[in-house]
């Protein structure tokens, strides 16, 4: 006769597992007291309500706006903004004819307009305004006698105004920290221009051609060093004393 098999309590056989719809195997099942999605998102995350000062909507169109696509450009695929791709394709539309691609274009580029022309009057009427005031202001130091004020920045000389194009430009640095770089940068000219001069004499001087060589090699480094910062003043049209 054979001895029964043990078995502990509480625990059914494998064998007798009912396996079916809503019972898995008992070695697939969701173990007590471990999360089924331990890297998933966590429960409630997708529905939760944004908070008073958030414009979740404002975000998911912005997202989607700039999100790079990739769109055929004639023989070509090209990725652009997704912003981008819509309006090229109703500018092709518009242009193929079609009746409402053309208005809702024709629109669409009238209000850009309206608003870059609105921007460039303000910022020229606000470019006159400062530069009268100022200019009015640096006469009264100046019939006063009161030289101990710091000179407004931007100065009011560096106020370009072009009446016939009505446009408006500042020539020259219009912050403290532009006033520092452009110091700087000076500075350092100075400082090449300088060595420049040693090096020249340097070469009336010597006879060795190793030490020629050597001086040649400087002098054509400061001088595309020179050269740089040059590019750089002109670039940010600051010209150099």
């Amino acid at each position: 006769m054979k001895a029964p098999k043990l078995s502990l309590p509480g625990v059914k056989k494998q064998d007798d597992y009912e396996v079916g719809y809503g019972k898995p195997p008992a070695d697939t099942r969701f173990k007590p007291g471990r999360s089924g999605n331990p890297k998933g998102r966590p429960r409630g995350a997708k529905n939760k309500r944004p908070a008073l000062n958030e414009e979740r909507l404002k975000d998911i169109i912005l997202e989607e706006a700039y999100r790079s696509i990739t769109v055929r450009d004639g023989l070509r695929n090209v990725s652009v903004p997704m912003a981008q791709a819509v309006v090229r394709s109703l500018a092709i539309n518009a242009a193929k004819g079609q009746h409402r691609a053309q208005r809702l274009f024709a629109e669409m580029l009238s209000s850009t307009e309206r608003q870059n022309k609105a921007l460039s009057d303000e910022w020229l009427s606000t470019a006159i305004e400062y530069k009268v005031e100022w200019e009015r202001e640096l006469h009264r130091r100046e019939s006063h006698g009161i030289t101990n004020l710091p000179p407004p920045l931007p100065h009011p000389d560096q106020v370009k105004i072009d009446m016939n194009s009505g446009l408006a430009r500042i020539d020259g640095p219009a912050t403290r920290d532009q006033v520092a770089e452009l110091e700087m940068w000076r500075d350092r000219k100075l400082m090449f221009e300088e060595e420049l001069k040693i090096i020249c004499r340097d070469l009336k001087r010597v006879r060795k051609p190793e030490r020629i060589a050597l001086l040649l090699e400087d002098k054509k480094q400061v001088d595309r060093a020179l050269q740089l910062i040059g590019d750089l003043l002109d670039k940010l049209d600051w010209k150099g004393g």
